[in-house]
Formats: structure tokens, C-alpha cells, sequence
């Protein structure tokens, strides 16, 4: 599967970003990962958490010249990750998408969804997996 027949089945649409749209959603990455570390519920953390890795699977997308559509935007910025950065990264969408899935039922079904293990999990894996995620956008654009 690739991103253009993600587009040619409507799942993703053209999309040309900008230096100022990057920027900001590294901003709300930086902001997201302070905010994850703070004296709130381990389901808001997670959430916070999520958001930050949510928002760099966006902006490799974006990078890529695509933004999902409307439905099922989430799980397609995350499935899309082992598409613009190779096969390697099929299990870190696959782990992306059960935090997703567990977002989704702290923030829409029940309290206390998640633990304090699993937001530190969340995080240690952002900061291992994406410990420098300008110079990984960076790479993106190189293969173009």
C-alpha cells in the first residue's frame, strides 16, 4: 500500500504545508510533552502524551503532501508512519494505535483507562523512538 492509493481511495487528501504549519505543530509537541510531565490525572497525561505523537505523525504526513480526511484521522496519521518511514515502523504504529485505542476510552468511556506505567511508557517510547524529530522531517524532505 502506499499514500497515493490512500488518496486515489479517499482516505488522505492533498495537502501543502508551510515552514509556519510545521513550526507550530512542533510547538504543540514541545508544549504537549511538558504538559504530559504534569501534576494531572494519568488520563489526561496519557492523553497529552498521545497528542504529541499523534501531532509528529501529522507532520511527517504533511511533509509527505497529504493530510487524512475527516474520518478515522487519527489512525490514518498513525498507519501512515511505516509508510513515509519505512517497514522498521510497523510496530511502532502498531503501539501508537493501542494508545489510541486507549485515548479513546479514557476520553470517551471511563475514568482511570490508563495507569501512571502506561503514561511513562508513552513517554519514554516518544523520547527513545523520536529523540530528535526536526532532524527526522529533515531526513524526510532529503529522500524526496
Amino acid at each position: 500500500m502506499t499514500l497515493q492509493k490512500w488518496l486515489e481511495y479517499g482516505w488522505l487528501r492533498s495537502h501543502k504545508s508551510s515552514q509556519k504549519e510545521i513550526s507550530d505543530l512542533y510547538k504543540i509537541i514541545d508544549r504537549d510533552l511538558q504538559d504530559a510531565a504534569g501534576n494531572i490525572s494519568a488520563d489526561w497525561r496519557f492523553g497529552i502524551a498521545y497528542n504529541a505523537a499523534l501531532k509528529l505523525c501529522t507532520i511527517l504526513l504533511y511533509a509527505e503532501g497529504y493530510r487524512p480526511e475527516k474520518t478515522l484521522q487519527h489512525y490514518r496519521a498513525i498507519q501512515a508512519l511505516p509508510l513515509i518511514l519505512g517497514s522498521h515502523r510497523e510496530r511502532d504504529a502498531k503501539y501508537l494505535d493501542t494508545c489510541r485505542n486507549k485515548r479513546n476510552i479514557t476520553e470517551y468511556d471511563y475514568v482511570g483507562g490508563v495507569t501512571e506505567e502506561d503514561v511513562e511508557e508513552l513517554i519514554i517510547f516518544w523520547r527513545l523512538t523520536f529523540p530528535k524529530p526536526g532532524v527526522l522531517l529533515h531526513s524526510c524532505y532529503q529522500q524526496k
